[in-house]
């Protein structure tokens, strides 16, 4: 939860403890078990019931996220009923009198093009109703009014207006967040895409162009190749999953090099040296690859003599250090930071600045890419991936 959301929170828990929550409802008195003062019980009791009402509202506001989080809504506002909205309709009715949901969006029309606050008579003409009087809330995110919260009560009340608004502003704090979170998993799979891209044509012509000059002279080797370009292929344009395994990062990494020496033979020298024990770390997917692509271009493209390649994986403590090194042609250090600046040149170093702003996204700043070149001094990438962090799985 957000320090936003806190602050917001405890407000309103102090809100709801001061009027006895609302409409003449008492807090639940405070037994000499209970921790701390009266005030930071009910601030905790409010806190939790936030708590588990968050979840769902990090979906975005839906009938299904609207449904699971306005019970939990209603019972930190205390109030008789609860409505949320989007802008078109009703989504979820939580309490007592839900024939008044019918009427809703006809009270909010004018709420949802202002994105002001409204608060109307909801007499319905039934006796025995409890429901005399509504407040109704804009949600917005952005500027951008997205539906209302709407809360109902016996009588009207200024302290449910500033409830209902307290409220309304932790929900869009949710909601904000939810967004955030689609906006970052549209930009990772942007970046993918962009790698993915990035996997020349001329690079699957030329493999194929190899594996059909083995289908005559060696056909159980056409036969192999064929089955590591496949399995290549369908890894790298795999739908699901942000992250990987350092195993199956390199497995890919081990075919897509097999399907280059079948086109250069004995021009391309590669070492691998990998520790057991870091096979299990999880990177982000699409990470070592494009570094591995760039060796590659930069050692063999245009070359005449035997290119060398290393690539490393070893167990560093609490981290993997992955290094990958090539003998090529390297670039000036003027260059390689306006590419990783993200300034011109992005024909040749997109790989390398996208892996290295989604390092340092995951892990933070201090886990970007090392790199070390010259002009003719080849180049030396090194990355350091933490064995274990939350949230990040390989699959």
């Amino acid at each position: 939860m957000t320090g936003a959301a806190v602050g917001v929170i405890a407000v309103l828990a102090l809100l709801l403890f001061g009027t006895g929550f609302l409409l003449g409802r008492t807090a639940r008195p405070v037994r000499p078990s209970d921790v701390g003062t009266p005030v930071e019980h009910a601030t905790f009791e409010t806190l939790h019931t936030a708590s588990l009402a968050a979840p769902p509202l990090r979906a975005g506001l839906t009938e299904e996220s609207a449904r699971r989080s306005a019970r939990r809504l209603r019972s930190l506002l205390g109030t008789n009923a609860l409505c949320l909205t989007d802008r078109d309709r009703v989504l979820v009715w939580d309490g007592e009198g839900d024939h008044h949901g019918t009427d809703v969006m006809q009270h909010v029309r004018e709420l949802l093009a202002s994105g002001r606050d409204t608060a109307f008579r909801s007499d319905c003409g039934d006796l025995d109703c409890p429901l005399r009087w509504a407040v109704a809330v804009p949600l917005t995110v952005d500027h951008r009014v997205l539906g209302t919260l709407v809360a109902y009560a016996p009588r009207e009340s200024a302290v449910l207006a500033r409830a209902a608004g307290e409220v309304a502003r932790w929900v869009c704090v949710q909601l904000e967040l939810a967004e955030l979170d689609r906006s970052r998993t549209q930009l990772i799979e942007a970046e993918i895409k962009a790698l993915r891209a990035q996997i020349s044509p001329h690079f699957v012509f030329n493999s194929l162009a190899a594996i059909a000059s083995f289908v005559r002279t060696d056909p159980e080797q056409a036969r192999e190749l064929l089955l590591e370009f496949a399995d290549f292929t369908r890894y790298s344009f795999r739908k699901h999953g942000e992250f990987t395994t350092l195993a199956d990062e390199l497995h890919s990494i081990d075919q897509y090099l097999a399907l280059v020496r079948a086109r250069f033979g004995e021009r391309l020298s590669v070492t691998l040296q990998v520790a057991p024990e870091v096979l299990p770390v999880a990177l982000p997917f699409l990470c070592l690859q494009p570094l591995v692509e760039n060796a590659v271009k930069h050692g063999l493209e245009g070359a005449v003599t035997r290119s060398r390649i290393t690539i490393s994986a070893l167990d560093a403590g609490a981290e993997a250090e992955v290094v990958i090194e090539d003998d090529g042609t390297g670039m000036e250090p003027e260059r390689l930071r306006r590419i990783l600046r993200g300034e011109g040149d992005a024909s040749t170093g997109i790989g390398l600045l996208n892996v290295d702003e989604r390092l340092r996204q995951v892990y933070g700043d201090d886990y970007g890419l090392v790199i070390e070149t010259g002009v003719g001094a080849g180049m030396r990438i090194t990355l350091r991936l933490p064995k274990y962090r939350a949230g990040v799985h390989g699959s």
